[in-house]
Protein backbone atom coordinates (compact mmCIF):
# COMPACT_ATOMS: atom_id res chain seq x y z
CA UNK A 1 0.00 0.00 0.00
CA UNK A 2 1.33 3.51 -0.82
CA UNK A 3 1.45 5.71 2.00
CA UNK A 4 1.41 9.66 0.84
CA UNK A 5 4.17 11.11 2.69
CA UNK A 6 2.66 14.76 4.28
CA UNK A 7 4.34 17.76 2.68
CA UNK A 8 3.29 20.78 0.95
CA UNK A 9 2.16 21.22 -2.73
CA UNK A 10 4.66 21.88 -5.15
CA UNK A 11 4.19 24.58 -8.03
CA UNK A 12 5.03 24.98 -11.41
CA UNK A 13 6.12 27.73 -13.33
CA UNK A 14 7.88 28.83 -16.52
CA UNK A 15 10.40 30.40 -14.62
CA UNK A 16 12.80 27.65 -12.45
CA UNK A 17 14.18 30.51 -10.26
CA UNK A 18 10.20 31.23 -8.80
CA UNK A 19 9.99 27.48 -8.23
CA UNK A 20 12.76 26.69 -6.65
CA UNK A 21 12.27 29.59 -4.09
CA UNK A 22 9.26 28.38 -2.94
CA UNK A 23 10.80 24.70 -2.19
CA UNK A 24 13.11 26.07 -0.40
CA UNK A 25 11.15 28.44 1.73
CA UNK A 26 9.01 24.98 3.09
CA UNK A 27 12.41 23.55 3.89
CA UNK A 28 13.40 26.49 5.92
CA UNK A 29 9.69 26.75 7.71
CA UNK A 30 10.90 23.10 8.61
CA UNK A 31 13.62 25.17 10.56
CA UNK A 32 11.60 27.65 12.23
CA UNK A 33 9.08 24.77 13.63
CA UNK A 34 9.29 24.82 17.47
CA UNK A 35 7.36 21.87 19.35
CA UNK A 36 6.14 23.46 22.46
CA UNK A 37 4.32 20.56 24.58
CA UNK A 38 5.83 19.45 28.01
CA UNK A 39 8.07 21.97 29.33
CA UNK A 40 6.98 24.84 27.50
CA UNK A 41 4.42 27.39 28.08
CA UNK A 42 2.78 26.91 24.82
CA UNK A 43 0.44 23.71 24.74
CA UNK A 44 0.86 23.93 20.84
CA UNK A 45 3.44 23.66 18.46
CA UNK A 46 4.69 27.03 16.90
CA UNK A 47 7.14 29.19 14.82
CA UNK A 48 9.11 31.92 15.56
CA UNK A 49 12.59 33.04 14.57
CA UNK A 50 15.05 31.06 16.24
CA UNK A 51 17.04 34.48 17.39
CA UNK A 52 13.98 35.16 18.86
CA UNK A 53 12.95 35.45 22.49
CA UNK A 54 9.06 35.85 21.98
CA UNK A 55 6.17 34.59 19.59
CA UNK A 56 4.81 37.40 18.17
CA UNK A 57 1.06 37.94 17.88
CA UNK A 58 1.64 40.13 14.11
CA UNK A 59 4.22 37.64 12.83
CA UNK A 60 1.54 34.59 13.73
CA UNK A 61 -1.11 36.02 12.13
CA UNK A 62 0.89 37.16 8.88
CA UNK A 63 2.25 33.38 8.70
CA UNK A 64 -1.09 31.83 8.92
CA UNK A 65 -1.47 33.24 5.58
CA UNK A 66 1.36 30.84 4.18
CA UNK A 67 0.73 28.09 6.66
CA UNK A 68 -2.99 27.38 5.14
CA UNK A 69 -1.01 25.97 1.90
CA UNK A 70 1.24 23.53 3.90
CA UNK A 71 -1.61 20.06 3.57
CA UNK A 72 -1.28 20.46 7.12
CA UNK A 73 2.26 19.69 7.47
CA UNK A 74 2.56 23.11 9.95
CA UNK A 75 -0.85 23.94 11.28
CA UNK A 76 -1.43 27.49 11.67
CA UNK A 77 -4.43 26.80 14.03
CA UNK A 78 -1.63 25.78 16.98
CA UNK A 79 0.06 28.85 15.97
CA UNK A 80 -3.26 31.23 16.74
CA UNK A 81 -4.26 29.10 19.79
CA UNK A 82 -1.31 30.04 21.08
CA UNK A 83 -2.41 33.52 21.85
CA UNK A 84 -6.22 32.54 22.51
CA UNK A 85 -5.18 30.68 25.16
CA UNK A 86 -3.16 33.52 26.94
CA UNK A 87 -6.24 36.03 26.67
CA UNK A 88 -7.03 37.66 30.19
CA UNK A 89 -9.78 37.94 32.03
CA UNK A 90 -10.88 41.22 30.69
CA UNK A 91 -10.25 40.35 26.57
CA UNK A 92 -6.90 41.60 26.47
CA UNK A 93 -4.02 39.40 24.09
CA UNK A 94 -0.41 40.88 24.27
CA UNK A 95 1.45 41.35 21.27
CA UNK A 96 4.49 39.22 22.33
CA UNK A 97 5.13 36.24 24.67
CA UNK A 98 8.55 34.97 26.53
CA UNK A 99 9.37 31.55 24.37
CA UNK A 100 10.64 30.47 27.72
CA UNK A 101 8.53 31.50 30.28
CA UNK A 102 5.13 31.83 28.73
CA UNK A 103 4.71 35.84 29.98
CA UNK A 104 3.93 38.61 28.15
CA UNK A 105 6.46 41.19 26.97
CA UNK A 106 6.12 44.68 27.02
CA UNK A 107 8.11 47.29 24.83
CA UNK A 108 9.13 50.63 25.54
CA UNK A 109 6.07 52.67 24.38
CA UNK A 110 3.97 50.00 23.95
CA UNK A 111 2.65 49.72 27.78
CA UNK A 112 -0.19 47.26 26.95
CA UNK A 113 1.42 45.35 24.33
CA UNK A 114 -1.23 45.96 21.68
CA UNK A 115 -0.64 44.57 18.16
CA UNK A 116 -2.88 44.79 14.95
CA UNK A 117 -6.28 43.20 15.03
CA UNK A 118 -6.31 40.59 12.70
CA UNK A 119 -7.49 37.26 14.10
CA UNK A 120 -11.09 37.55 12.72
CA UNK A 121 -9.24 38.30 8.97
CA UNK A 122 -7.43 35.08 9.69
CA UNK A 123 -10.03 33.14 11.42
CA UNK A 124 -12.02 34.11 7.77
CA UNK A 125 -8.64 33.24 5.44
CA UNK A 126 -8.51 29.85 7.58
CA UNK A 127 -12.13 28.94 7.09
CA UNK A 128 -12.10 29.36 3.32
CA UNK A 129 -8.77 27.45 2.72
CA UNK A 130 -9.07 24.86 5.78
CA UNK A 131 -12.93 24.25 5.90
CA UNK A 132 -13.43 23.89 9.70
CA UNK A 133 -17.04 26.10 10.21
CA UNK A 134 -16.69 24.23 13.73
CA UNK A 135 -13.70 26.06 14.86
CA UNK A 136 -15.57 29.44 14.15
CA UNK A 137 -18.05 28.64 16.61
CA UNK A 138 -15.23 28.01 19.54
CA UNK A 139 -13.10 31.24 18.53
CA UNK A 140 -16.08 33.81 18.39
CA UNK A 141 -16.17 34.00 22.57
CA UNK A 142 -11.64 35.17 22.07
CA UNK A 143 -12.94 36.91 19.24
CA UNK A 144 -15.90 39.35 20.41
CA UNK A 145 -13.65 39.67 24.04
CA UNK A 146 -10.39 41.08 22.37
CA UNK A 147 -12.79 43.53 20.36
CA UNK A 148 -14.25 44.54 23.17
CA UNK A 149 -11.40 45.19 24.96
CA UNK A 150 -10.09 47.38 22.00
CA UNK A 151 -13.29 49.01 22.25
CA UNK A 152 -13.82 49.58 26.43
CA UNK A 153 -10.02 50.79 25.81
CA UNK A 154 -8.45 52.52 23.22
CA UNK A 155 -11.73 54.05 21.26
CA UNK A 156 -11.72 58.02 22.23
CA UNK A 157 -15.20 60.25 22.51
CA UNK A 158 -14.70 60.89 18.51
CA UNK A 159 -15.56 57.29 17.56
CA UNK A 160 -11.67 56.88 16.65
CA UNK A 161 -8.65 54.59 18.38
CA UNK A 162 -5.99 56.25 19.83
CA UNK A 163 -2.70 53.44 19.87
CA UNK A 164 0.69 54.45 20.39
CA UNK A 165 2.72 54.41 17.36
CA UNK A 166 4.27 51.21 17.77
CA UNK A 167 0.89 49.41 18.00
CA UNK A 168 0.93 49.46 13.60
CA UNK A 169 4.46 47.75 13.19
CA UNK A 170 5.79 51.19 11.74
CA UNK A 171 7.67 52.49 14.72
CA UNK A 172 10.08 54.61 13.19
CA UNK A 173 7.68 55.32 10.50
CA UNK A 174 8.16 59.78 10.54
CA UNK A 175 4.64 60.24 11.88
CA UNK A 176 5.38 62.06 15.00
CA UNK A 177 2.46 63.28 16.74
CA UNK A 178 -0.14 60.68 14.97
CA UNK A 179 -2.90 60.45 17.78
CA UNK A 180 -5.22 58.38 15.76
CA UNK A 181 -3.32 56.01 13.27
CA UNK A 182 -5.07 55.45 9.99
CA UNK A 183 -4.08 51.97 9.99
CA UNK A 184 -5.07 50.74 13.04
CA UNK A 185 -8.29 52.67 12.92
CA UNK A 186 -8.65 50.21 9.40
CA UNK A 187 -7.68 47.25 10.44
CA UNK A 188 -10.29 47.33 13.72
CA UNK A 189 -13.08 48.44 10.50
CA UNK A 190 -11.71 45.30 9.15
CA UNK A 191 -11.77 43.12 12.56
CA UNK A 192 -15.23 44.44 12.78
CA UNK A 193 -16.10 43.40 8.95
CA UNK A 194 -14.70 40.09 9.25
CA UNK A 195 -16.21 39.39 12.58
CA UNK A 196 -19.84 40.33 10.80
CA UNK A 197 -18.61 37.75 7.93
CA UNK A 198 -18.21 35.44 10.73
CA UNK A 199 -21.57 35.43 12.15
CA UNK A 200 -22.56 35.26 8.29
CA UNK A 201 -21.12 31.82 8.09
CA UNK A 202 -22.32 30.69 11.64
CA UNK A 203 -25.79 31.94 10.32
CA UNK A 204 -26.11 34.45 13.70
CA UNK A 205 -27.99 37.39 12.22
CA UNK A 206 -27.74 39.22 15.70
CA UNK A 207 -24.15 39.25 15.57
CA UNK A 208 -23.68 40.04 12.18
CA UNK A 209 -25.53 43.04 12.15
CA UNK A 210 -24.00 44.13 15.47
CA UNK A 211 -20.57 44.41 13.95
CA UNK A 212 -21.30 45.48 10.82
CA UNK A 213 -22.95 48.23 12.71
CA UNK A 214 -19.82 49.13 14.51
CA UNK A 215 -18.10 48.83 10.81
CA UNK A 216 -20.30 51.39 9.39
CA UNK A 217 -19.81 53.50 12.41
CA UNK A 218 -15.91 53.89 12.04
CA UNK A 219 -16.13 53.34 8.19
CA UNK A 220 -17.70 56.70 8.30
CA UNK A 221 -15.47 58.43 10.55
CA UNK A 222 -12.18 57.01 8.64
CA UNK A 223 -14.16 58.33 5.28
CA UNK A 224 -15.19 61.56 6.84
CA UNK A 225 -11.71 62.58 8.86
CA UNK A 226 -8.91 61.08 7.73
CA UNK A 227 -9.64 61.65 3.75
CA UNK A 228 -7.78 64.39 2.11
CA UNK A 229 -9.35 65.20 -1.09
CA UNK A 230 -7.06 67.13 -2.80
CA UNK A 231 -4.23 64.84 -1.83
CA UNK A 232 -6.19 61.56 -2.96
CA UNK A 233 -5.26 60.08 0.31
CA UNK A 234 -5.53 58.80 3.53
CA UNK A 235 -3.98 60.79 7.15
CA UNK A 236 -3.17 60.10 10.92
CA UNK A 237 -4.02 62.55 12.87
CA UNK A 238 -2.98 64.45 15.51
CA UNK A 239 -4.18 65.13 18.59
CA UNK A 240 -6.52 68.28 17.81
CA UNK A 241 -8.03 65.88 14.81
CA UNK A 242 -5.83 67.62 12.31
CA UNK A 243 -4.22 65.58 9.92
CA UNK A 244 -0.66 64.61 9.54
CA UNK A 245 0.52 64.91 5.99
CA UNK A 246 2.89 61.65 6.00
CA UNK A 247 1.78 59.49 3.55
CA UNK A 248 2.67 55.93 4.18
CA UNK A 249 2.08 53.11 3.24
CA UNK A 250 0.20 52.07 6.52
CA UNK A 251 -2.77 54.18 4.91
CA UNK A 252 -3.43 50.82 2.79
CA UNK A 253 -4.82 49.41 5.02
CA UNK A 254 -8.01 50.90 4.23
CA UNK A 255 -8.58 48.72 0.82
CA UNK A 256 -8.44 46.02 2.53
CA UNK A 257 -11.55 47.16 5.06
CA UNK A 258 -13.70 48.59 2.15
CA UNK A 259 -13.27 51.87 3.27
CA UNK A 260 -13.20 54.22 0.12
CA UNK A 261 -15.61 54.61 -2.51
CA UNK A 262 -14.30 53.51 -6.15
CA UNK A 263 -13.32 57.34 -7.11
CA UNK A 264 -11.62 57.52 -3.58
CA UNK A 265 -9.80 54.34 -4.20
CA UNK A 266 -8.77 55.02 -7.84
CA UNK A 267 -7.15 58.46 -6.31
CA UNK A 268 -5.20 55.76 -3.66
CA UNK A 269 -4.01 53.36 -6.02
CA UNK A 270 -2.91 56.37 -8.02
CA UNK A 271 -0.06 56.81 -5.39
CA UNK A 272 0.97 53.00 -5.77
CA UNK A 273 1.68 53.56 -9.82
CA UNK A 274 3.69 56.83 -9.24
CA UNK A 275 7.27 55.92 -9.21
CA UNK A 276 8.03 59.05 -7.41
CA UNK A 277 5.67 57.43 -4.48
CA UNK A 278 4.70 53.35 -3.90
CA UNK A 279 5.52 52.70 -7.46
CA UNK A 280 9.44 52.12 -6.64
CA UNK A 281 11.42 49.63 -8.76
CA UNK A 282 10.63 47.16 -5.76
CA UNK A 283 7.28 47.91 -4.90
CA UNK A 284 5.75 49.24 -1.78
CA UNK A 285 8.32 51.27 0.23
CA UNK A 286 7.06 51.75 3.23
CA UNK A 287 7.24 55.88 2.97
CA UNK A 288 6.03 57.51 0.02
CA UNK A 289 9.72 58.14 -1.66
CA UNK A 290 8.44 62.05 -2.60
CA UNK A 291 9.12 62.38 1.82
CA UNK A 292 12.18 64.02 3.12
CA UNK A 293 12.88 61.39 5.29
CA UNK A 294 13.10 58.48 2.70
CA UNK A 295 16.02 56.28 2.61
CA UNK A 296 17.06 54.34 -0.47
CA UNK A 297 18.38 51.80 2.25
CA UNK A 298 15.14 51.81 4.00
CA UNK A 299 16.22 53.01 6.93
CA UNK A 300 13.43 51.02 9.43
CA UNK A 301 10.14 52.00 8.18
CA UNK A 302 11.49 55.07 6.04
CA UNK A 303 11.54 53.26 2.82
CA UNK A 304 12.20 49.30 3.35
CA UNK A 305 9.61 47.34 1.41
CA UNK A 306 8.43 44.68 3.92
CA UNK A 307 6.85 41.69 2.16
CA UNK A 308 4.26 41.52 5.11
CA UNK A 309 3.09 45.23 3.84
CA UNK A 310 3.51 44.52 0.28
CA UNK A 311 1.15 41.02 0.45
CA UNK A 312 -1.82 43.99 2.49
CA UNK A 313 -1.23 46.23 -0.44
CA UNK A 314 -2.05 43.33 -3.25
CA UNK A 315 -4.79 41.77 -0.95
CA UNK A 316 -6.60 45.56 -0.91
CA UNK A 317 -5.71 46.17 -4.69
CA UNK A 318 -7.33 42.19 -5.25
CA UNK A 319 -10.78 43.75 -3.08
CA UNK A 320 -10.94 46.38 -5.80
CA UNK A 321 -10.60 44.43 -8.82
CA UNK A 322 -6.80 45.39 -9.54
CA UNK A 323 -5.72 41.73 -10.38
CA UNK A 324 -3.53 43.37 -12.98
CA UNK A 325 -1.84 45.45 -11.22
CA UNK A 326 -1.38 43.25 -7.67
CA UNK A 327 0.37 40.03 -10.18
CA UNK A 328 2.47 42.98 -11.74
CA UNK A 329 3.37 43.85 -8.09
CA UNK A 330 3.84 40.38 -6.79
CA UNK A 331 6.35 39.54 -9.87
CA UNK A 332 8.53 42.59 -9.50
CA UNK A 333 8.41 42.12 -5.50
CA UNK A 334 10.03 38.17 -6.25
CA UNK A 335 12.21 39.68 -8.78
CA UNK A 336 13.92 41.75 -6.14
CA UNK A 337 13.62 38.63 -3.24
CA UNK A 338 14.88 36.59 -5.74
CA UNK A 339 18.22 38.86 -6.72
CA UNK A 340 18.82 39.36 -3.16
CA UNK A 341 18.88 35.39 -2.22
CA UNK A 342 21.87 35.43 -5.15
CA UNK A 343 23.94 38.46 -4.45
CA UNK A 344 26.58 37.13 -7.14
CA UNK A 345 25.54 33.87 -7.74
CA UNK A 346 28.44 32.75 -5.25
CA UNK A 347 27.09 33.21 -1.35
CA UNK A 348 24.37 31.18 0.38
CA UNK A 349 21.41 33.92 0.74
CA UNK A 350 18.74 34.36 2.69
CA UNK A 351 15.07 35.70 2.78
CA UNK A 352 14.91 38.94 4.72
CA UNK A 353 12.76 40.73 7.17
CA UNK A 354 12.65 43.34 4.86
CA UNK A 355 14.31 45.25 1.37
CA UNK A 356 15.78 47.96 -0.30
CA UNK A 357 13.12 49.85 -2.06
CA UNK A 358 15.27 50.82 -5.63
CA UNK A 359 18.38 48.49 -5.97
CA UNK A 360 18.48 44.61 -4.64
CA UNK A 361 19.66 44.09 -1.12
CA UNK A 362 18.80 43.76 2.21
CA UNK A 363 17.12 46.88 4.00
CA UNK A 364 19.02 48.65 6.88
CA UNK A 365 18.00 50.56 10.02
CA UNK A 366 20.11 52.95 11.56
CA UNK A 367 21.51 52.41 15.17
CA UNK A 368 19.19 49.10 15.11
CA UNK A 369 21.77 45.85 15.27
CA UNK A 370 18.75 43.29 15.81
CA UNK A 371 16.74 44.69 12.76
CA UNK A 372 16.37 42.82 9.42
CA UNK A 373 16.95 38.90 10.83
CA UNK A 374 17.94 36.52 7.80
CA UNK A 375 15.40 33.79 6.89
CA UNK A 376 12.70 36.00 8.98
CA UNK A 377 9.94 33.53 7.26
CA UNK A 378 7.18 34.77 9.18
CA UNK A 379 6.89 37.79 6.32
CA UNK A 380 9.00 36.50 3.22
CA UNK A 381 6.95 33.22 2.50
CA UNK A 382 3.87 35.53 2.15
CA UNK A 383 6.07 36.35 -0.58
CA UNK A 384 7.29 33.39 -1.93
CA UNK A 385 4.56 30.89 -0.93
CA UNK A 386 1.18 32.89 -0.63
CA UNK A 387 2.21 35.31 -3.63
CA UNK A 388 3.79 32.68 -5.85
CA UNK A 389 0.30 30.54 -5.28
CA UNK A 390 -2.46 33.31 -5.42
CA UNK A 391 -1.11 36.24 -7.47
CA UNK A 392 1.55 34.39 -9.71
CA UNK A 393 0.02 31.61 -10.42
CA UNK A 394 -3.46 32.79 -10.04
CA UNK A 395 -5.39 30.06 -7.47
CA UNK A 396 -7.97 30.97 -5.49
CA UNK A 397 -9.74 28.20 -3.22
CA UNK A 398 -12.79 28.04 -0.94
CA UNK A 399 -13.48 25.30 0.61
CA UNK A 400 -16.80 25.49 1.93
CA UNK A 401 -17.94 26.88 -1.15
CA UNK A 402 -16.15 23.55 -3.38
CA UNK A 403 -14.87 26.11 -5.74
CA UNK A 404 -11.35 26.66 -7.09
CA UNK A 405 -11.00 30.10 -9.35
CA UNK A 406 -8.30 30.26 -11.82
CA UNK A 407 -6.99 33.38 -13.29
CA UNK A 408 -5.17 32.28 -15.80
CA UNK A 409 -2.27 35.42 -16.77
CA UNK A 410 -0.68 33.96 -19.03
CA UNK A 411 -0.77 31.03 -21.55
CA UNK A 412 2.49 29.56 -20.00
CA UNK A 413 3.67 26.14 -17.95
CA UNK A 414 2.02 26.39 -14.54
CA UNK A 415 -0.15 25.14 -12.22
CA UNK A 416 -0.27 23.27 -8.34
CA UNK A 417 0.38 19.83 -8.02
CA UNK A 418 -1.16 17.44 -4.49
CA UNK A 419 -2.69 20.76 -2.93
CA UNK A 420 -5.04 19.26 0.00
CA UNK A 421 -8.66 20.74 0.27
CA UNK A 422 -9.37 18.57 3.58
CA UNK A 423 -9.37 15.14 2.59
CA UNK A 424 -9.35 15.64 -1.44
CA UNK A 425 -6.05 16.30 -2.83
CA UNK A 426 -6.20 18.34 -6.99
CA UNK A 427 -3.63 18.87 -9.13
CA UNK A 428 -4.21 21.83 -11.54
CA UNK A 429 -1.51 22.23 -15.04
CA UNK A 430 -1.73 23.85 -17.71
CA UNK A 431 0.90 23.00 -20.44
CA UNK A 432 0.78 23.09 -24.23
CA UNK A 433 0.19 18.92 -25.96
CA UNK A 434 0.47 18.93 -29.49
CA UNK A 435 -3.82 19.86 -29.61
CA UNK A 436 -2.76 23.43 -28.58
CA UNK A 437 -2.89 24.51 -24.63
CA UNK A 438 -4.94 22.07 -21.97
CA UNK A 439 -5.45 22.29 -18.81
CA UNK A 440 -5.16 19.01 -16.89
CA UNK A 441 -6.59 18.76 -13.44
CA UNK A 442 -7.13 16.11 -11.28
CA UNK A 443 -9.45 15.46 -7.80
CA UNK A 444 -10.30 13.17 -6.05
CA UNK A 445 -14.26 14.69 -5.48
CA UNK A 446 -16.57 16.27 -7.10
CA UNK A 447 -15.50 20.87 -7.33
CA UNK A 448 -16.33 23.51 -9.35
CA UNK A 449 -13.66 25.16 -11.15
CA UNK A 450 -13.96 28.71 -12.49
CA UNK A 451 -11.63 29.67 -15.39
CA UNK A 452 -10.97 32.80 -16.32
CA UNK A 453 -8.51 33.03 -19.07
CA UNK A 454 -6.42 36.36 -20.20
CA UNK A 455 -9.22 38.37 -18.94
CA UNK A 456 -11.16 37.44 -21.98
CA UNK A 457 -12.95 34.23 -21.28
CA UNK A 458 -14.43 32.90 -17.84
CA UNK A 459 -16.09 29.39 -17.71
CA UNK A 460 -17.27 27.32 -14.61
CA UNK A 461 -17.66 23.60 -14.79
CA UNK A 462 -17.54 20.58 -12.58
CA UNK A 463 -14.32 19.13 -12.23
CA UNK A 464 -15.63 15.27 -11.64
CA UNK A 465 -13.69 13.27 -9.61
CA UNK A 466 -10.66 11.29 -11.16
CA UNK A 467 -8.67 12.74 -14.10
CA UNK A 468 -9.50 14.73 -16.81
CA UNK A 469 -8.20 17.74 -19.39
CA UNK A 470 -9.85 20.40 -21.46
CA UNK A 471 -8.61 22.62 -24.36
CA UNK A 472 -8.56 25.90 -23.82
CA UNK A 473 -9.97 26.76 -27.72
CA UNK A 474 -12.91 24.30 -27.32
CA UNK A 475 -13.67 26.71 -24.18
Amino acid sequence: MNVVKKEPPSVHYYDQDFVDIYDKSWAWIRDSWAKGGPGSDFQKPFFHHLSSSTIHQFDACMASFFLVYSNSVYSPLTLIDNFYQKQEADGAIRGEYSVETGEPVFRPGNPDGIHPPLFSWVEFNIYHKLGAKRRIKEVLPALERHFTWLETNFKAENGLYRVPLSATMMENSPRENTVYPIDFNAQQAMNALYLSALGDILNDKDLAFRYKRAYYSLKTRINSQMWNEEDGFFYDLDIDEKQIKVRHVGAYWVLLAEIPHEDRAEALIAHLKDEKEFGTPNPFPSLSASSPFFSKKGNGYRGSVFPAMTFMVIKGLEKFGKWELAREAAIKHIYYVLDTLHPDGKEKGYLWEAYQPMQDGPADWEGREDFNRPNHLHQAALSTITLMIENVVGLYISLPRKTVDWKVPILELMGIENLSLKRNFITILSSKSGRGWEIRLESEKLYYFTIDILNKKKKTLPIPSGKCSMLLEKL
